[in-house]
Order: C-alpha cells, then structure tokens, then sequence
C-alpha cells in the first residue's frame, strides 16, 4: 500500500514544479509575439501585400483565356419564305451583253407581259428545302491572347505601388511588435516591482510585530504604556492591509502579464527577475543622437516614407489614364454550325489577330482633375513626414532627459536607503538601551519602508526609461 502513496506524492511533485515554470523577460517577448492576434493579422497582410505584388507583376506577361458558348435554339433558319424561280439571262453577241430570256408575244414580237410584268422563258429554282439550315445546337469557342505594349506607365506604377505596400506592411508588423515588446516589459517590470514591494511589506510586517511584542513585554513590565501599544498596534493593522493590497497587486499583474503572453490568466509562474537582484547600471547613460539615424531605424518614419512614394506612383497611374493604350491581341476561334465553306453542321476552326489602341479624347476636364488629386495627396504626405519628423525630435529628447533623470534618482534612492537603514539600526538599538521610545522607532521603520519602496520604484523606471528611448530611437532588439 506504499507504494502507489509514494507514486502520488510524486507526481503531485512534479505537477507542481511544472506549474512553478520559470520565464524569462525574453521568454515572455518570444510568447507575445508568437500568440498576439495583432501580430498574426499584421503577418496575414503582409502576405496579402506579396500576392498583390506578384498580381502586379503579371501585368507585364500576356493574358490567355478561352470563351465557350453553347446556345439551342428552337426554330430552324431559313434564307427565304417560299420555293424562288429567279429569271435567267443569255449573252446576246449583236449588243455584247446579256439579256433576260423573255417569253415573246408571236402577234407583235415584243415580250409577253402579265400584270404589267414581263414573263421570263426560262427560270432558276431556288428551293425553300436548300436554303434552310438547321440551327437548334450552336457550338461557340476561342481561345483569346492579349499582350499589353503600351499602357501609359500604369502598369509599371502599380508594380511599385504594390513594392512598396508590401514593405509597408512589413513595418506596420514590426511597429506592432515594438508596441507589444514596450507592453510586455512594462507588464513584466510591473509584477517585478510588486513582487518586491511584497517582499518588502512582508518585512515590514515583520518589524512592527517585534516592535509589538517588545512592547507588550514592556507593558508588562510597567516601562511602557497602554498609549504606545496602540499606537504600534495600528502600524501592525496598516502594515497588514498595505500587505494585502500588494498581494492582490501582485496577482492582478501576473494575470495581466499572462494575458500578454498569449497564456490562461491562471498560469502559475514564476519571473527569472523576482531574485531581488540591483540592475547593473554602471555602464547605463543617456544616448548620444544622431536625428539621422534615428530617422532610417524608425519604423514609423519609414512607413510614411513609403506612403510618399505609393502616392508619387499613385499620381502616375491617375497620369496613365489620359495617355494612349496600346494591345496586341489574338484568338484562335471554333464554331459549330461554322460558314467558313458553305454552311455545315461540325466544327470550323480559324484564328484572328489584331491590335487595340484607345486614345482619351476628351472627359470635361475629369482626368486632369484626377491627376491634380493625387499630386495633392502625394504633397499631403509629405507634409505628415516632415511634421512626424519634428514631433519625433520631440520624442526623443524627452525620452533622453528622463533617462538620464531616472539615473540620477536611482542613485539617490541608493543613497537614502542606506541612510533609512543606518537610521532604523540605530533607533532599534535606542530603544532597546531605553534612550529611545517606540514612536522613533515606528519613524524609523516608516522611512525605512518609504525608502526602500522608492528605491524600488526607481529601479523598474531605470529599466523602463532604458526600454522606452530604445523603442523611440529604433534600437529595439527582440
């Protein structure tokens, strides 16, 4: 009966650590961008934009189609109503041409003529019979080859156009995973922070409480009064709801984070920065700036760059319109019934080949409008680039000062908490001589807490502050 007892505590164990999975600030980018439904919309479009191109370029090549009809039709067709008897002729060698063959009157020796029109000799029967065809399953094909020669530079503007729109998705994923990176790592750094200041409030709980009970014990000494230990019994009660409050924090965050790593928000893990260790800050300062550079790494610089140029092209193909087309085009044809030999019932088979040319005449000024508008846009564009460009120097420069701030109050948080902690030493040691009373130390262990949270505090905005001028600089690695 051990036996499977020891089974079950085993893998109870083992769900356990696997549960307790340990992830990294790169695990959880990696887990972002591999689960963000906007991510995969944006790869999706970008796909879109390489077919698109690929449709562009096979603009250039001749199209080949092939047409069938098929028609049934109820009557048969027939060239004449009734039988026809058409009058005939006979070459007359005194006048050298023909003359019809005419019935003569012997009493006058001139034509004999019935109702006022003359009665030919001798007539050609035209029967209804041979003259009607049978047209009740008409059979129509060709295939078709049509070759553009000259479309006015369309065709050339809609391949750069689509280029360019594939790279411009491209960017708009990548924009898109920066602004994922930016909120995973601030999600990440949030329950970092929590989870010290947990660290932190569980300490501070801890002090209150000894303070506490030295207190008690002095009460019952009689060197202390019932007013002190009220008043260390409140800190203990604050101490206690402010512990509560970062619990939840802390819970809160790591569902947040979760969510943003594409995992159930009830996943437990556990954070490879939860160690407690000081950021390595001494080789951290602000950035020297190159506007240039930051201009060709920015995505969204680029981005508005090649709207631009889409809109030059695209003020190219409105150009197209009022030029001259030109196309080359052949058929290979078929039919059934077909009168390439007399009519028959079967297949006949030709070709055809030819050319199309159109040349805009005149629209009411509707093209050259057209043309106007998207010259407009393309100036339009532009003009977001360059205001783009200034907001960005903007951008910059305050994400540089706040660096730079933010290493210079991490190193004085360091200073001051080295302070809090000297003073809360020298404070307890007071109070424990007698020289001291349990107001300075609940002072003491105030600043301490205020300290050491500050210090906290400044170092997740140190990392964040290193996070936010490598997105606004185009430096984000992930």
């Amino acid at each position: 009966m051990r036996y499977p007892l020891f089974i079950i505590c085993v893998a109870l164990s083992g769900m356990l650590a696997s549960a307790q999975q340990t992830l990294s600030l790169d695990s959880c980018r990696s887990m972002a961008l591999r689960n963000n439904k906007e991510i995969k919309q944006a790869e999706i479009n970008e796909e879109i934009a390489g077919y698109q191109r690929k449709q562009a370029h096979a603009a250039y090549l001749p199209s080949v189609d092939f047409q069938g009809t098929y028609i049934y039709n109820s009557k048969k067709i027939s060239m004449v109503e009734h039988d026809e008897m058409l009058p005939t002729k006979s070459f007359n060698p005194a006048t050298g041409a023909y003359d019809y063959n005419l019935v003569i009157n012997p009493a006058t020796g001139q034509p004999l003529v019935v109702d006022g029109t003359p009665v030919p000799s001798t007539v050609a029967l035209l029967p209804k019979s041979a003259l009607t065809y049978n047209i009740h399953s008409m059979f129509a094909g060709a295939i078709t080859v049509t070759q553009p020669i000259y479309m006015g530079g369309k065709i050339k503007a809609m391949n750069e156009i689509t280029r360019y729109a594939e790279q411009l998705a491209r960017l708009t994923r990548n924009r898109k995973a920066e602004d994922l990176i930016y909120e995973v790592d601030a999600a990440y750094w949030q329950v970092v922070s929590l989870r010290e200041k947990q660290k932190l409030a569980e300490s501070y709980v801890q002090l209150v409480e000894s303070l506490e009970r030295d207190v008690k014990r002095m009460l019952e000494e009689g060197v202390a009064t019932k007013s002190t230990l009220l008043s260390v019994d409140v800190k203990v009660n604050e101490a206690h709801v402010d512990l509560t409050k970062v619990n939840n924090g802390v819970a809160l965050s790591r569902m947040l984070l979760a969510q943003l790593c594409g995992m159930p928000v009830n996943e437990q893990f556990v954070l490879e920065d939860e160690n407690g260790k000081d950021p390595d800050i001494s080789n951290l300062q602000p950035a020297r700036i190159d506007m240039n550079d930051v201009y060709s790494r920015r995505n969204d610089v680029n981005s508005l760059v090649l709207a631009t140029k889409i809109y030059d092209e695209k003020a190219k193909v409105a150009r197209a319109e009022m030029m001259p087309t030109v196309a080359a085009i052949g058929a290979a044809h078929t039919s059934n019934p077909n009168m390439y030999n007399g009519f028959k019932n079967r297949f006949g088979f030709g070709f055809s080949i030819g050319a199309v040319v159109k040349i805009p005449l005149w629209h009411w000024g509707g093209l050259s409008n057209k043309y106007k508008e998207a010259q407009a846009e393309a100036r339009l564009k532009r003009v977001e680039l360059e205001n783009a460009k200034e907001k960005i120097e903007l951008q910059v420069a305050q994400a540089n000062f706040r660096y730079d701030e933010a290493l210079k109050t991490y190193e004085a948080t360091k200073s001051n908490l080295n302070e809090a902690n000297e003073n809360l030493r020298i404070a307890e040691i007071g109070f424990k001589e007698g020289v001291g009373t349990a107001d300075d130390v609940l002072k003491a262990q105030t600043a301490w807490l205020k300290a050491h949270s500050e210090e906290v505090d400044a170092e997740i905005d140190v990392r964040m502050c290193d996070v936010y001028l490598s997105k606004v600089l185009g430096k984000m690695n992930y």
